[in-house]
Formats: structure tokens, C-alpha cells, sequence
């Protein structure tokens, strides 16, 4: 944790997905203050016709980038970094800004296991963030 994944339609060059993967780790590092080294990011292509949401009654194909991330930080924040990410993925992929949904899911640093870096996250605490909009 922090998990990042982003599920598309369509299919995208590898060197693409690396590059929005470099962007999106980078960007969630520095606004989230956390190591890079925690952060997982999977770019799924679930094909054509794979992710919808309806529009105007219709369904249309859409983007989610579902972000796991340790419970504490502020709206605003998570508003500022949702904004970041979804510029990443318009600039690298190509995505329509208004066909993308960024959705947050909090956990405690128990629930977020990583072997190499010591077991256990630690729990988020107030000044661990930098000022919004910093």
C-alpha cells in the first residue's frame, strides 16, 4: 500500500504503462509524502467494452483509477492528488478527463504488508502531509 490501479478499455504500448507508472508514483509520492518504494500501481486493460458508466441514460466506456491508500488524510488533499493523477493519465494515455473517476479506499497500516521494507506500514499521522497545494 498505497495500491494504484487504473482499469482501461482498450490496449496500450508497454513503454506507455511504464512511463504513466513512473508519473503516477511520482506524483503520489510527492503529494502523499510517502516512499515510492511502498507504492504499487497495476495498469489493467480489461479490453473493449470492458469498464462503463452511464452517461445521459447511455452506457459509455470509462477509466477507474481505484486508489488504496492508509486512512487520515484530508479531503482536500485527496482532492488535490486525485486532480494530479487524472493529468497523469490524460498526458501519458490519453484519457478524456470527463470519462475518468478516481475512487479513494482508506485502510489503518495494519492492513498493508510489505516483506521488504519491515512488515507493516506505518499509520498515517496529521504533518506527515505537506501543505495542500504546496
Amino acid at each position: 500500500m498505497p495500491y494504484l490501479q487504473l482499469d482501461v478499455n482498450g490496449h496500450h504500448p508497454v513503454a506507455d504503462k511504464k512511463r504513466l507508472a513512473k508519473q503516477l508514483g511520482e506524483t503520489y509520492a510527492r503529494l502523499m509524502s510517502v516512499d515510492i518504494r511502498r507504492i504499487s500501481i497495476a495498469i489493467r486493460e480489461v479490453g473493449e467494452g470492458g469498464v462503463w458508466r452511464m452517461v445521459d441514460g447511455e452506457p459509455v466506456e470509462v477509466s477507474v483509477l481505484m486508489c488504496d491508500i492508509r486512512r487520515g488524510r484530508s479531503a482536500e488533499l485527496r482532492l488535490e492528488v486525485a486532480k494530479a493523477l487524472c493529468r497523469d493519465c490524460i498526458d501519458v494515455l490519453g484519457l478524456r478527463e470527463d470519462r475518468l473517476n478516481v475512487e479513494f479506499t482508506q485502510h489503518s497500516g495494519d492492513e498493508m504488508y510489505h516483506p521488504t521494507l519491515g512488515g507493516y506500514s506505518p499509520e498515517w499521522s496529521e504533518g506527515e502531509d505537506p501543505p495542500v497545494n504546496a
